[in-house]
């Protein structure tokens, strides 16, 4: 028998056996804690809980690790593109050849959405949130495949992969260009899968639009970094509407919703408020780095440190050599980013953000990247759910496969008011 944890309660003792990963973390499973105890486990925003079993992400906070399906995030961004990755994310293994070329075709060939979607932005207002639209167009695209979604039918769901992953820049560019007041594009097949949207976001009918090669890679970079990591609140909601057999269009949706708030997936946009902020009381940034040192000072800031990294986000280290990059072909004259450098000529080498390991962190530099290669703020964490969602449709399809399938539903502790009787109305006081 391998390990167990002893649970005594009420003078009985129990056991529940001890599950190790491939990488060496460990848990103990509870699954029948609530049959044989009749307790339940109290964990508010499940820190220390597992939810699942999983084999498509590992992320090791205090070695600043992640793996996507055993692959160093690494290896990826400097050998893979975002498609590669995104294949390698949904069905488990790099793909050959003939894969990869069949996989890819229907990626660009689905690019299009019904001339119908398009009619849905007119009903937005003038000047709508670009997530708020994405969540709602992807949300919609269940009506215009309504044949199609059985949660349990390996083509039906191959073909929606396909449309989302492939209509999903789309869909983003289109949300820009309503906030603009702009056209809607047609996705140009000719081009790959990252220089197709830059082309939707920054063309217009009035003139020919040339992709930058540097914006181009930069973006396929970003994209294949955030591609998954592991099951943060966005992927937990996914697999949890997911749970209900909710259809692959819905549970992205709602994930989208979630990734849009600002602890998730608006820390890069909260980078450049903070800069914005900083710029706009005079620039000094060493001020600035008083203040974030002050506990008594609400001033915080933003991009430098993580949750789950207590050493280095790995994803950090890649995106830095091509922030700079970025920057000194496009952003060179650019205030904000100026300041961005400075905050982290100064953390990188105070002893005071090396010893509370405040490193600059992805969002810190995804923000400026995005910044420099033009994208407005409201579209950072769109930019963010494009890059996710393969990871989405991954976690999504391994829950629908998994052979323990639950629908989930956590437990609580009711802490309101015990049972009491009704009172009619003219009797209260």
């Amino acid at each position: 028998m391998g390990e167990t944890v002893k649970l005594t309660y009420q003078g009985k003792t129990y056991e529940f056996p001890v599950l190790e990963g491939s990488c060496g973390e460990k848990a103990f499973d509870i699954s029948t804690l609530l049959s044989e105890t009749g307790l339940i486990t109290f964990d508010p925003g499940f820190l220390s809980t597992g939810s699942c079993e999983s084999k498509i992400t590992y992320l090791e906070g205090e070695k600043g690790e992640l793996l996507y399906r055993g692959f160093p995030i690494e290896q990826l961004a400097e050998k893979s593109t975002f498609l590669e990755t995104a294949y390698l994310l949904i069905y488990g293994n790099l793909p050959n050849k003939a894969e990869f070329e069949y996989f890819s075709h229907h990626i660009t060939r689905h690019s299009m959405v019904h001339e119908s979607i398009k009619k849905f932005y007119d009903g937005f207002p003038n000047n709508p949130h670009p997530m708020a639209v994405t969540s709602a167009v992807v949300g919609a695209l269940a009506t215009f495949y309504e044949n199609q979604l059985n949660v349990r039918d390996e083509r039906e769901i191959e073909i929606t992969i396909h449309r989302l992953i492939a209509k999903m820049p789309t869909i983003a560019a289109y949300s820009y260009k309503k906030s603009k007041g702009q056209a809607l594009p047609y996705p140009d097949n000719s081009l790959d899968y990252t220089s197709n949207f830059l082309k939707m976001m920054f063309g217009t009918p009035c003139e020919p639009y040339e992709v930058d090669p540097l914006a181009a890679k930069a973006l396929d970079v970003l994209f294949i970094i955030h591609a998954d990591h592991e099951q943060n609140c966005s992927t937990s909601t996914v697999r949890l509407v997911g749970s209900s057999m909710c259809n692959l269009y819905a549970s992205i949706s709602a994930g989208i919703y979630a990734l849009w708030g600002p602890l998730h997936g608006g820390a890069n946009q909260a980078v450049i408020e903070m800069l914005q902020e900083i710029h706009d009381g005079g620039g000094d940034t060493k001020k600035y780095i008083e203040k974030a040192r002050d506990p008594e000072d609400p001033f915080r800031l933003m991009g430098f440190g993580h949750r789950v990294y207590k050493n280095f986000d790995p994803r950090s280290k890649i995106i830095k050599k091509l922030a700079h990059e970025v920057l000194n072909k496009f952003g060179t004259k650019e205030p904000l980013l100026e300041i961005a450098l400075e905050l982290e000529d100064i953390a990188i080498n105070d002893e005071y953000f090396l010893q509370k390991k405040l490193y600059p962190n992805v969002d810190f530099y995804s923000g400026i990247i995005y910044k420099a290669m033009n994208f407005p703020i409201t579209m950072f964490p769109v930019l963010f759910a494009i890059g996710r969602l393969p990871g989405w449709i991954a976690q999504w399809k391994e829950l629908q496969e998994d052979k323990k399938f639950k629908i989930g539903r956590p437990r609580q502790i009711y802490i309101g008011e015990p049972q009491r009787d009704y009172i009619p109305l003219e009797e209260r006081k």
